[in-house]
């Protein structure tokens, strides 16, 4: 068992992304269409551009985009797959037996302390300590019910935690990316996937960056925060930050 950290890959994308929008945007109003393929990278990349400003984003949907992530909680995943509009193969606790799992540990217990019979115990220790306990007690219960694999990990599996650790191939298209990102980079996201999301931009900024520099939370395309209450109180700040990432980007000028 140990503590680790989220890793994310781009193992698969559209080959050639702005091209293809770029060809599906202008097939549109095309009359000749012999040559809608061929499309040279530096003016699609300008096309592009233009179309995600003025906001024409269905020929975006053609790129696809295919990450693998690890390193996560199943409390992470379970967020992350609310985004309806893509596809997701997760490692299975049921198929796959885990005794000894990894976790990962929120961070913002370090340096706190926890009350425990009488005494002050750090919170790091004492999370790591119920993941040994909990990995003992799963131990357990899968060799109770036959320790039979798939038939008694389905059961076992019931006692662990939202911190286990697991893996998940997620594609995504390039449009509903954007959507991601405006709502996962936002600070009022939980950190641990806002770190994800933060590092698939970073991978898709790299193929594709008619659509996506400069792109971040909803608070850079809105040009201000939308949460009002619940306002992190940050906005000055982040736009600071994704405007040195901007290149085609869509932050508002005031």
């Amino acid at each position: 068992m140990k503590k680790i950290e989220a890793r994310v890959q781009l193992i698969r994308y559209t080959g050639a992304p702005e091209e293809l929008i770029a060809s599906a945007a202008k097939l549109c109003y095309a009359e000749d269409t012999e040559t809608i393929f061929d499309q040279k990278p530096e003016q699609a990349k300008k096309f592009v551009g233009m179309l995600r400003n003025m906001g024409h984003m269905s020929p975006i949907e053609h790129a696809v985009f295919t990450f693998y992530i690890e390193g996560v909680s199943r409390a992470m995943t379970h967020q992350l797959v609310r985004h309806r509009l893509a596809s997701y193969s997760q490692r299975s606790q049921r198929y796959v037996t885990h005794g000894g799992f990894d976790y990962i540990i929120p961070p913002q217990l370090k340096g706190k302390k926890v009350k425990d019979k009488g005494a002050d115990v750090d919170a790091e220790r004492y999370f790591e300590e119920t993941m040994e306990y909990l990995a003992e007690r799963y131990v357990k219960l899968n060799e109770a019910l036959g320790d039979k694999g798939e038939s008694s990990n389905e059961d076992a599996r019931y006692i662990l935690p939202n911190a286990c650790e697991t893996k998940i191939l997620m594609t995504m298209n390039a449009r509903e990316l954007l959507h991601f990102f405006g709502e996962r980079l936002c600070m009022r996201a939980q950190w641990e996937i806002r770190g994800v999301a933060d590092q698939m931009l970073m991978l898709v900024r790299e193929v594709c960056p008619s659509v996506f520099d400069g792109v971040g939370p909803k608070c850079i395309r809105l040009g201000k925060c939308p949460e009002k209450k619940m306002t992190c109180g940050e906005f000055e700040k982040i736009k600071q930050r994704y405007a040195k990432l901007e290149g085609s980007g869509t932050i508002r000028k005031k």
